[in-house]
């Protein structure tokens, strides 16, 4: 069981930069999962925005991020980030962590999710 807890939302504005951070909690440890990034906008679906292999060696970023997104991990802090610039009131959404056992854009792929967190982007 891996809990996942997710920071560094709020409200922020066009143009703004913003770093979320996903931490393990308790006796979870991320080092041998693939850690995604997922969105949620208010009546839309949840979409990948990015992933990272185990050991970072492999990145994969959604297209509507990956000119302005960073994704990374310490796996001695147990914790992952995405950093974010240019940011457009379309990235509003809940952001979610989550971990996996294989690279992918798929959520169904996730086995363990944090509880998200929101940022909102304002014009």
């Amino acid at each position: 069981q891996v809990q996942l807890v997710e920071s560094g939302g709020g409200l922020v504005q066009a143009g703004d930069s913003l770093r979320l951070s996903c931490a393990a909690s308790g006796r979870a440890t991320i080092s041998t999962y693939v850690m995604g990034w997922f969105r949620q906008a208010p009546g839309k679906e949840r979409e990948f925005v990015a992933a990272i292999s185990w050991g970072g060696g492999r990145i994969n970023y959604a297209d509507s991020v990956k000119d302005r997104s960073t994704i990374s991990r310490d796996n001695a802090k147990n914790t992952v980030y995405l950093h974010m610039n240019s940011l457009k009131p379309e990235d509003t959404a809940v952001y979610y962590c989550a971990a996996s056992l294989q690279l992918d854009v798929r959520p169904r792929a996730y086995a363990y999710w944090g509880q998200g967190t929101q940022f909102t982007v304002s014009s």
